[in-house]
């Protein structure tokens, strides 16, 4: 009879037997064809038994890409929880990761086997390298951070899986986009490599290739690994904008004046792809970093476009949310951009500006809470660090500004409207936005007190700041009351003159007091938190200008009516607010909900800075209080002092600069004389020794007299002289008649040229033109006519001389020629020969004689030379001996400062021993201490 039906379980141990033992290759790929189909139903049992063959298959039946392949696709479906997320409910889904995650960690227990896959993944077979990469990308989705650690210690592991993205099978190329999705998850290290190995380039070109946001989910793809590889990755960024890829996110951003049906991809695309902007300018990165890519984005046109979409009709309301926080971020900081962004108009009619356009929607209750929020913080990003806008902002509220036929609405018009609204959304922004417009502005602060406004018809106008208070003390909403605290505890801080005009209305204090004496619920814990604050400002910053509410009255008032410790555990309730904590963390406001819209980012950098230094001023005495008025006195006055000094020796500093290069320019006029000098000196040297070389040849010529048979010799260099100059001479002969003859041609063509100008002056009909002509011809030949004689009378002059020469070396001839015997001959000859020489030595002198006068005159030269030499020297050791003295002076200036110092320091001990806060003696002394440095290097460089 049939025996029982096998189970599952039975199934695969025998298919497992026969992968493991059966020799023929065709019987293994069928057990494992087999495995593969029953992995998905019995994936625990596949697991277990089957997982170590599947593995051993891999390693040795590498030759066959079909085993392999069905070996990949098995341990897949085993390890992978894709496929039962579908299938499980959602109570077992739980079990289901526990099991993926189970198999992985038996998989890559043995690294090599993860080795082994990594090579199995650079086979170009389809049929193994795409299940390679799906597994390879399970095993790192359930054991990510192991597995990370294997492929970045495997050579080449990294670089390996980047020629997946230049793969031309679209499925491989897609998928291998999320394997290095899966693979650079929280990696810097990975990251690093993956960037380095032109993935930016790669995955821009596939983004393009897609059709930009119009592309499909590989794009969405593409944008997650470029947002892995960018957000909070330092180096990677720079990369990113060193390898100017800003410039090619700018088509992303290109939109039509029709945007009405987008579908859902693109506008997921779009808002990844903003939120790649916000990575690169995020307020969280080093700002330098930030910076460099604000002004990229500037300079590229990235910013306008996104400006553009901003000012587009029928974008989706999440996409204008998310570019109003990029557009936000993009500037914040930057004043280039900032100033950018406050020119941009809305192409409405009449044009108005973004900025008025955008407080439209902040103050529009009927508008999404998320776009409030977003135009909220890109007015906040518009005004950080930019005192220009701040004060264009509150220009528009002050009274010589504001536009009386009331034709456009103003930003301040806005902003009033919004802070005394229904909407207590509004009044919060209202005074948030404010708020940020005098943020570290003392300036504003004090114009700001200017503005009035109108109430009610019939009545007079009341002060920005009255109404402020007005409202407050009406009871209204928490939310309207903490949004008014804020902006008046940031008008007032650091701010006497707005303290003093706070404090001027009757009503302020006592309504102060009584709202932080009393007992009420947690909602108002908030407020009497923030009212302990404005208190504390008031009495903080306030300059005893009003008899009533001195310091210490108002510390009486506290004694009085809260108590101290009441009225300082009042103001810890600010600082121990969830919501504070909240806002504390990052600058873009962000709230879950309207209700917990409470604090602002920028606010809770001043209740850190302020919340120590007022418990302090509320316990100090009031002798504490005038001995640190006193203290601040002399402080100010020795600060006085030390710039005066300061000042002192800067002007001797400059004095020094300039007597050191008044010393420079005369020690440089000096070498060029003296050069000048050595020059002259070299010169009569040279004159010197001409000098005396015609001496010795004057002695030799003498000399030649008494010696009969040198005369021979000499007559016999002669004779060959003679013979020499004779072929000059007819040279010179045969050029002077050539140029005779040519001078003769040329005087017969001008006498020809001058008759047929007398025939052309008899003849009417002769052309203007052509006289001109002749005259120019004419005049040519003229000039050339008195080259050619100045150049005969050269010749001539030339030819002269050489006759002259040749004549006395004939006399000489004839007079040495031995045929000549007779004595009375030779008398003749020696008397001749005597009167030359007699001439020649005149002639001698005569040079000599100038030569001296030449040597003379140099003398003066070199005298006068060095005596000016003399006058710089003196000179010169006159300003050593200036800057000597004016060294010493300083000296003196700086033993004074030192026992400045010291008295400084001496009373900021006695400070401390009193109580007062007293800034620490680095943070105060690093600024002077760096002048004095300065001044000290400068002294040494002397």
């Amino acid at each position: 009879s049939a025996g029982p039906q096998p189970s599952g379980a039975d199934t695969i141990q025998k298919l497992c037997d026969r992968v493991a033992s059966s020799t023929l290759l065709d019987d293994r790929r069928d057990a494992v064809r087999a495995l593969k189909s029953l992995s998905k139903k019995y994936r625990l049992e596949v697991g277990i038994q089957a997982m170590e063959h599947l593995i051993h298959v891999l390693q040795t039946d590498r030759s066959d890409s079909e085993i392999i392949g069905y070996a990949l696709d098995t341990l897949y479906n085993v390890i992978s929880n894709d496929l039962e997320e579908e299938e499980q409910e959602e109570n077992s889904a739980k079990q289901v990761d526990d099991l993926g995650s189970q198999f992985t960690e038996i998989f890559i227990k043995q690294q090599e086997n993860v080795t082994l896959l990594l090579t199995l993944v650079e086979e170009f077979d389809f049929h193994v390298r795409w299940p390679g990469v799906k597994l390879l990308t399970s095993l790192l989705k359930q054991q990510g951070p192991q597995v990370q650690q294997i492929i970045l210690v495997s050579p080449m592991g990294v670089s390996r899986l980047m020629d997946l993205l230049a793969d031309s099978r679209e499925v491989i190329r897609n998928d291998g986009v999320l394997l290095l999705q899966q693979l650079t998850k929280s990696n810097a290290a990975i990251q690093k490599i993956v960037a380095f190995e032109n993935a930016f380039e790669r995955l821009l070109d596939i983004i393009t290739e897609e059709g930009n946001s119009d592309g499909g989910i590989v794009v969405e793809d593409c944008l997650l690994l470029l947002q892995n590889l960018l957000k909070n990755n330092n180096s990677n960024q720079n990369f990113f904008k060193e390898g100017s890829y800003i410039q090619r996110m700018k088509p992303w951003f290109e939109v039509g004046d029709d945007n009405c049906g987008w579908s859902a991809q693109k506008v997921t695309n779009l808002h990844l792809m903003l939120q790649l902007v916000r990575v690169l300018v995020s307020p969280t990165n080093p700002p330098g970093a930030t910076s460099s890519c604000q002004k990229a984005m500037f300079h590229c046109g990235l910013l306008q476009q996104l400006c553009t979409i901003l000012m587009a009709t029928g974008v989706p309301a999440d996409i204008l949310t998310e570019t109003i926080n990029t557009v936000s971020e993009v500037i914040r900081g930057c004043q280039t951009n900032q100033d950018y962004f406050a020119s941009v108009n809305a192409p409405s009619n009449p044009p108005r500006p973004a900025i008025v356009v955008l407080l439209m929607s902040m103050v529009n209750e009927r508008q999404p809470f998320v776009l409030r929020c977003a135009v909220l913080y890109c007015f906040q990003c518009f005004l950080y660090k930019n005192q220009k806008g701040q004060g264009e902002i509150v220009s528009t509220l002050l009274p010589s500004t504001i536009d009386a036929t009331g034709n456009s609405v103003s930003a301040g018009q806005l902003l009033c409207g919004g802070l005394f609204s229904t909407d207590s959304l509004s009044n919060w922004c209202a005074a948030v936005a404010l708020a940020h417009a005098l943020q570290e502005n003392a300036t504003l602060k004090e114009q700001l007190l200017r503005v009035q406004l109108a109430t009610s018809i019939g009545n007079p106008p009341v002060s920005l700041l009255q109404q402020c208070t007005n409202i407050l003390s009406q009871g209204s909403k928490v939310q309207t009351r903490v949004g008014l605290l804020m902006l008046l505890c940031t008008w007032l801080s650091n701010c006497s003159i707005a303290v003093t005009h706070f404090l001027h209305n009757p009503a302020n204090v006592p309504f102060l007091t009584g709202q932080i004496a009393e007992n009420l619920g947690e909602e108002e814990q908030l407020v009497q938190g923030l009212c302990a604050l404005l208190l504390g400002i008031s009495i903080y910053y306030n300059d005893n200008s009003l008899e009533n509410y001195r310091k210490e009255k108002l510390k009486q008032l506290i004694e009085k009516r809260i108590g101290r410790e009441n009225f300082i555990e009042k103001l810890g309730f600010i600082s121990k607010h969830e919501l504070y904590s909240r806002a504390a963390q990052k600058p873009q406001p962000s709230f879950s909900s309207p209700d917990h819209m409470m604090f602002d980012h920028e606010f809770t950098k001043l209740v850190k800075e302020l919340e120590g230094v007022i418990s302090k001023a509320i316990y100090k005495s009031s002798e504490e209080d005038k001995k640190e008025e006193e203290v601040k006195k002399t402080l100010e006055q020795h600060d006085n002092i030390v710039t005066h000094y300061k000042k002192v020796i800067r002007e001797q500093d400059q004095e020094l600069e300039e007597l050191k290069q008044r010393i420079n320019t005369l020690t440089s006029q000096n070498e060029q004389l003296q050069a000048t000098v050595t020059q002259q000196v070299s010169q009569i040297q040279q004159h010197k020794d001409q000098y005396n070389l015609l001496k010795v040849q004057l002695g030799k010529d003498s000399q030649h007299h008494n010696s009969h048979g040198d005369t021979f010799q000499i007559n016999g260099i002669q004779t060959e002289e003679v013979s020499k100059l004779k072929e000059e001479l007819e040279e010179w002969k045969n050029k002077h008649e050539l140029l005779q003859g040519q001078l003769k041609e040329k005087d017969s063509v001008i006498e020809k040229l001058n008759s047929s100008q007398l025939e052309m002056g008899t003849t009417e009909q002769s052309s203007q033109t052509s006289k001109l002509g002749g005259l120019e011809h004419s005049s040519e030949l003229q000039k050339e006519l008195e080259m050619l004689r100045s150049q005969i009378q050269l010749q001539s002059v030339e030819i002269s001389k050489l006759q002259m020469e040749n004549q006395k070396l004939q006399v000489m001839n004839t007079t040495a020629d031995p045929m000549l015997g007779d004595s009375g001959a030779t008398a003749a000859t020696s008397s001749e020969l005597e009167r030359r020489l007699e001439q020649e030595i005149k002639e001698l002198k005569s040079q000599v004689k100038t030569l001296s006068e030449e040597k003379e005159s140099l003398k003066q030269n070199l005298d006068s030379s060095s005596s000016t030499v003399a006058i710089l020297q003196d000179e010169k050791s006159k300003l050593q001996r200036e800057v000597a003295e004016s060294k010493k002076e300083q000296d003196d200036l700086l033993v004074l400062l030192a026992d400045q110092d010291q008295k400084i320091s001496a009373l900021k001990i006695k400070l401390k021993d009193l109580g007062v806060p007293v800034e620490d003696e680095d943070d105060t002394e690093s600024g002077d201490q760096g002048d004095e440095d300065e001044d000290g290097d400068e002294e040494e460089q002397d």
